[in-house]
């Protein structure tokens, strides 16, 4: 994978200190906890340093020409101190530890919660060139990694920092020009960090990216196994999850290779220094200059000083792989949210009437790419209007437009005659119930599902919103009746048994304006007459749009609007638009002579 490759699939976003500051934002909420962890980490870097010079002080006692009784009291206290010095440090390095994951976790949790906050913020527009798998992976995948950068390498950075400070203060003390000359690997090193850092993030990066095509393409198939099953489609489907496990794979050891290759030149350049410190240090104790309790001390110390710069190179690959997956959550926080309310946006307090107006509204995905054109259409509450025409006219975005789930590209839509986008969005919300064609049912029991629509309802509410949708009946012949599993997006259920718990939830949210979006298509007749029965009690009293698929449901709706060519063609009532000979007359003959076939084929 070249260099050039992953930049431009992934680009760096804000460099090095961008994703840094994403993190610290949430850190504020845990500054007790990360207090606490710094205060263990000082600590825990004089007690390190603490042992050499225990080492020291017993080679002086033990080379000494005479020992007195006092000499072997200071071993046994050497002894005890040791001990209580082993004990601290593990004490310090539990609290340090545990309170580093505290935090670590605790970060990992809000982000979370702020991501997926945000994510429902977004229009559906975002979600519709998105995988899946993608989106989880930067909500699960990339902020795991954000733990380790709070829990392990910024605490380990800084722990080694501290030391490396420290052991430098010591050695001085006991031989400045040795420590000098131990220091003369380390600027190869630094060098090093550098151009390795500009190498390994982006192969980090690009590692992320790979993980959530993987993700995508699972949780795709997992979710079409019937599909795939019903196509024999299992070894062709296996071969693209190879594929993607493959590219994983090697962006895993593109990385890994990177540090495979670091992390020994560091090795190899620290041991460097303390060559240089046999070399000058063995011939300066040889003559006399330097005491041997001095210089094995040096050496000591000396280890604890190239530990850290070790570690550093360790802790900064887990700097960069954090800091890839803090790239990759910074681009989803800066996707901008295109439907969001204004600064003094109403709050709707009563239920509305329902008369919805739309004036000279234009939509479009892309630019150049026009769904609906000049639509004016008035719908006066309590009425029933039906939108018909060709597949990919835009029935199902404008009746999206009245939620909010798009805005309009110019033009106006009103309700009750204040525009929508002057009414909190949760509060328009609430004035609206949507059936679809392709009913979602959450992972739970029927009840969830019906509850799904007022949370708050009690169980005489859920069983009369049952019975209205004619779904009462079924739902007690099941095993365990409202609490019967439904399965993964409603598996257990039939088409139709779906499709009336989704009117059961409609029916309880009890909103004032009703959109039904192919609501009875893709059912067996009886099943739709169920249906049917359903929807006419749950229309009473309502704005009810319905987009129609049979046109011979929508017979008695009160207004009939036919579009065409992403502009209103034709409006009126069934028998007006008969009359007229247009496009209305066509696709109702149509249909009847498909009905007409049919029936003479299967004999009924």
């Amino acid at each position: 994978m070249a260099e050039d490759k992953v930049k431009g699939i992934l680009p760096t976003r804000g460099g090095f200190m961008k994703p840094l500051h994403l993190v610290f934002k949430y850190t504020r909420k845990y500054a007790k906890v990360l207090i606490l962890t710094v205060t263990s980490m000082l600590f825990l870097v004089g007690v390190q340093l603490t042992i050499p010079w225990i080492i020291k002080t017993l080679i002086q006692i033990v080379t000494e020409p005479n020992t007195s009784p006092d000499s072997w009291n200071m071993i046994s206290t050497l002894t005890l101190a040791g001990f209580g010095i082993f004990i601290l440090r593990g004490v310090l390095q539990f609290t340090r530890s545990y309170s580093a994951h505290v935090a670590g976790w605790g970060v990992v949790a809000n982000l979370r919660k702020h991501l997926y906050e945000h994510m429902q913020q977004l229009s559906l527009r975002f979600y519709e060139d998105k995988q899946i798998g993608q989106l989880m992976s930067q909500l699960v995948n990339d902020s795991d990694l954000l733990e380790t950068l709070i829990a392990h390498a910024i605490p380990d950075i800084f722990v080694n920092i501290l030391t490396l400070i420290g052991v430098m203060v010591v050695l001085g003390s006991i031989n400045w020009q040795l420590l000098l000359l131990s220091l003369a690997p380390v600027p190869l090193i630094l060098l090093a960090l550098r151009i390795y850092s500009k190498y390994v993030r982006p192969a980090f990066r690009f590692r992320q990216h790979e993980l959530g095509d993987l993700n995508a393409l699972l949780n795709e198939n997992i979710a079409g196994i019937r599909e795939i099953k019903a196509f024999t489609r299992e070894m062709e489907e296996l071969e693209r999850v190879d594929i993607r496990i493959e590219n994983y794979r090697n962006s895993l050891l593109k990385a890994l290779r990177l540090m495979a290759t670091f992390s020994p030149f560091v090795e190899f350049t620290s041991s460097l220094g303390q060559l240089v410190v046999i070399f000058f240090g063995g011939r300066l104790a040889y003559q006399g200059l330097l005491p041997v309790s001095d210089l094995v001390a040096f050496f000591l110390y000396l280890e604890i000083l190239y530990q850290p710069i070790r570690a550093l190179s360790s802790a900064w690959e887990n700097v960069q792989n954090a800091l890839a997956g803090a790239d990759r959550i910074s681009g989803l926080l800066e996707e901008g949210e295109e439907v969001e309310d204004k600064h003094f946006a109403q709050a709707i307090t009563k239920p509305v009437q329902g008369n919805i107006l739309f004036e000279d509204v234009y939509f479009s995905y892309v630019d150049s790419d026009i769904v609906l054109e000049g639509i004016n259409l008035q719908i006066p509450a309590h009425h029933v209007v039906a939108l018909v025409g060709p597949t990919g006219v835009g029935k199902s975005t404008l009746v999206s437009l009245i939620p909010r789930f798009y805005e309009p590209s110019s033009g106006k839509i009103s309700i009750d005659g204040t525009d929508i986008r002057d009414f909190k969005l949760e509060d328009l919300r609430r004035q609206i119930s949507i059936v679809l064609q392709d009913v979602y049912l959450f992972y739970g029991s029927v009840r969830d599902n019906i509850l799904f629509g007022r949370p708050g309802a009690d169980e005489q509410d859920v069983v009369e919103a049952a019975k209205v949708a004619n779904a009462h009946d079924f739902i007690l012949s099941l095993p365990e009746g409202y609490d019967t599993l439904v399965g993964e997006r409603g598996i257990k259920l039939s088409g139709g048994q779906k499709q009336r718990v989704s009117i059961a939830r409609a029916i309880l949210k009890d909103a004032p304006i009703l959109i039904l979006d192919e609501a009875t298509s893709s059912v067996d007749t009886e099943t739709e007459l169920l249906i049917q029965q359903a929807l006419e009690r749950l229309i009473a009293g309502r704005t009810t749009i319905v987009i129609a698929h049979r046109l011979s449901t929508i017979r008695n709706a009160n207004a009939i609007v036919v579009l065409e060519g992403n502009k209103i063609e034709e409006m009126g009532t069934h028998l007006e638009l008969i009359e007229r000979n247009g496009l209305y007359k066509r696709l109702y003959s149509a249909q009847q002579r498909i009905d007409n076939e049919i029936i003479e084929l299967w004999g009924t």
